[in-house]
Order: C-alpha cells, then structure tokens, then sequence
C-alpha cells in the first residue's frame, strides 16, 4: 500500500489516528465485490495510521510512512491507538429500521413451536407492525428510527440501509420513507432507502394478492420515484408470500421507474429467489437459507451480492443456516448485514453478526469482515464511497479494543467498539456522545 496522496491532492490533515497494533483497510476491493479467495484479503497493516482531511482519508499506511507523508493542520486531533484495533466503519445493507411498536409477545409462540409463516397467517409478525406503523406519525417514527440509528453507530456501522414494509398501503409506505429520510437527515451514519411495498399481503387484500399487486405497481412505486424516497426496490419473493411472477412483476415495475431490484429470496423455502435475482440482474439477493445450486451459479455469474442474514436465524431459533462456505465456492460474492427488525432479528449490532457469520455460517474472521465492510458496501452501490479505508473515500472508521482483528468475532455479547470515526470526525467514544 503506498499510503502519500496523488500529487496535487490535499496533504493537511484534520484528524490523524496513528500506532494502531492493527489496521485494517480492505483496500482493494472498490470497482468489484471480493469472491473466492479475494474474501481473505483484509489489507491489514501493522503499527497502521489514517489521517484524514475534512470528510476524506487523505492517507493510510504504517504509522512512520502516513506520518512522513502529510502535515496537521492548527487544532488537529491526534488519537493514539496503541493496543486498537482499527476497522473500516460496518455497512449494514438490509435493515428495517423504520416502525412502531415491538413483538417480544412473539417470543413464547416461538418456543411453542409456532413458525414465522404461521405467526404471520395468525395476524401477527409483521402486520402486528403494521398496524402499528400505520397510526404513528412520522415525526415519531423518526424519532424512533434515529435512535436506532444511534445504537448502530455505537457498534461500528457507519452506513445503512432501511427499507419500508410496515405500511403496505401508498399513504403509510411513503410516511415510512419520508421518517427515513428525516431521521438520516443531519445523522452522522449514512442512510440509502429501499421500497418494500411488496412485503406482505396487508388484511383489507387478504387472499388477493394480485390485487394488492396492483396498487404497489400502479400507485407506490410512481409515488416513491416521483418523490425520490428510495434506491431500490424489494419484494418478499417466498412460497406463501409472493410467487417468482408476482416478484418479478413487481420489481419490473421499480426498474422502468428507476429503483434498482433487491430481492428476499428463498429464506423460509426453496422459491426460485435466487434465480429471478439474476434473471433481473438484481444489485442483491437477500437471506438465501434455501437457494439452490443453480441460483448460486447464476447470482455469481450475474455479479449478484448475496447478503446473509444469520441473526434471523438466530432469533427464529433455525436449525438451518444460509449456505455460505457454498456460496463461496461457487464465486458468489456475500456480504452480511443484521435485517434489524422487531421481529426476527432485533438488534443493530454488526458486531453480534460477525460473531454468528464465523460460528454458525463458518466464514473465516477474514471473510466475514470484508462481508461485513466492503461487500456490503456493493450490495447498496456505495462501494466507491465506503466499506475500506482507501485515499480519497469517506473516512469511515472504527477503533475496537482489540488486540488483533480476529478478536471480534471471537468475543461475543460485548460491545468492543472504543471510538467510531464517521464522516471524519469522531461521532462516538465509550462512555458518551462527541
């Protein structure tokens, strides 16, 4: 890594972090997702540094060379990280962060045996959301969203993705988003909307999802594009939600609007997910508990991110996890992300994720960090701006108290995160708020 800026570029720096026992930048991966044996190349630097110039790294490298390289500037910050280890911030690119309400009433049905299709049949899982969403305001839902916010930045994650799918109808989806949006707005963790209309069949249309259909195609999504309130679009696209020709009807209907297509593919079942995501060349396809072979061949040869969810899991106390050593194999790109929820994976810690990717989805410490970081980072279209520590990129960065970056997901139910660098200055630290 040659860590002194292009000639001509801006050398003084507003905030130096130096002497980190381990940086950790991922440099390298920005123009394509990692895959194969690209997944185990983190870019790590020993006795590491990271200076930063306003909102932008301006050099990475060892300490002496990033040192030699540029100069502070008055009233610079200088973090000594001694003993740290030092990350590029996490990218979380599935989450629903935006609702009301929560569903820990859930929890002894679970135990019961119940499954997450028959909660939902029953008129809970999600449309217990839903109806809660529905009557909150969105000043309110705004504020509770970005409290979530903050619970993810103090993990480490600097960028999100939230999607709608607790309103299902066009009036309360577009209030989901516009909370979204305000809740980002001025957040120091950056946000990008997906549109979910397509997330369950709401009561009033109960056994007429075609009908529902109609009203996401011909009335949401002009709507959502009309008022630019989303990247994407997604579908729950799973036997006994919306069938392979309802999924691709719907995501059709986003790409003539301008809405990039993301799929929640084969989680509870084989559906053929996985297969539409690459018919359709989605930017992602999410969960994959039950993708086949022939969808992972075709996701990799489509350049299709595969995003793992196995706090869903988890939560939902499967015995089956997404097939990621396979997908590996296959030269499928994965990424990971926490689908924070109130149902089926409610937390915010890409920590926790880590953890569960190493122990039950048997990624490498290696692996799942570039899964967590940059991969992720493709699986939104923010590669170029985030997801590694590379010169001229959004300085995005996290210091763990860590001896090495293998400890993360080796110790768990611990928050390890000391300082979390966003945006190029420092937005938390243990112990309170900057």
């Amino acid at each position: 890594m040659t860590p002194v800026p292009a000639d001509g570029r801006e050398r003084h720096a507003t905030l130096l972090v130096r002497h980190a026992d381990q940086l950790v930048t991922v440099a390298g991966h920005s123009d394509h997702p990692a895959t194969g044996t690209g997944l185990r190349e983190v870019g790590l630097v020993a006795d590491g540094a990271v200076a930063v110039a306003g909102d932008r790294v301006l050099a990475a490298g060892p300490t002496v060379e990033v040192e030699r390289s540029i100069s502070l500037v008055d009233g610079a910050e200088v973090i000594d990280a001694v003993g740290k280890t030092v990350l590029p911030g996490f990218v979380d690119p599935h989450t629903h962060l935006v609702f009301a309400g929560s569903r820990e009433s859930e929890l002894p049905q679970r135990l019961a045996g119940a499954s997450y299709l028959e909660i939902l049949q029953a008129g809970g899982g999600i449309m217990s959301t839903v109806r809660a969403t529905r009557t909150e305001d969105e000043e309110t839902l705004a504020r509770l969203t970005r409290a979530r916010l903050d619970a993810a930045l103090s993990y480490g994650t600097t960028t999100v993705e939230i999607k709608s799918g607790y309103g299902l109808a066009t009036d309360a989806e577009l209030k989901q988003l516009r909370a979204a949006r305000r809740a980002a707005r001025g957040h120091t963790v950056r946000a990008v909307a997906t549109f979910l209309g397509a997330h369950a069949v709401p009561p009033e249309d109960a056994g007429e999802p075609d009908r529902y259909l109609d009203r996401v195609v011909h009335e949401m999504i002009p709507a959502v594009a009309d008022a630019d309130l989303a990247a994407f679009c997604d579908v729950f696209c799973e036997p006994g939600v919306f069938t392979v020709a309802q999924s691709r009807r719907v995501l059709e209907a986003g790409l003539a609007a301008g809405l990039r297509p993301k799929l929640h593919a084969d989680e509870l079942s084989p559906g053929g997910g996985a297969e539409l995501a690459a018919e359709l060349g989605a930017i992602s396809a999410d969960h994959l508990v039950h993708a086949s072979d022939r969808g992972l061949e075709r996701m990799a040869a489509a350049g299709v991110v595969a995003v793992l969810l196995p706090g869903t899991t988890f939560s939902l106390m499967g015995n089956r996890y997404a097939p990621a050593r396979r997908m590996v194999e296959a030269g499928v790109a994965v990424a990971l992300a926490t689908d924070a929820n109130p149902g089926s994976s409610p937390t915010e810690s890409m920590q926790m994720i880590l953890n569960l990717a190493c122990l039950q989805l048997r990624l490498s410490p290696e692996e799942a960090i570039v899964a967590a970081t940059i991969n992720a980072a493709h699986a939104i279209g923010l590669a170029a701006e985030v997801g590694s520590i590379e010169v001229g990129k959004r300085a995005d960065l996290v210091l763990y108290d860590a001896p090495g970056y293998a400890y993360l997901p080796y110790h768990y139910g611990t928050n390890l995160a000391e300082s979390v660098i966003a945006a190029g200055r420092v937005a938390w630290e243990r112990g309170g708020w900057r």
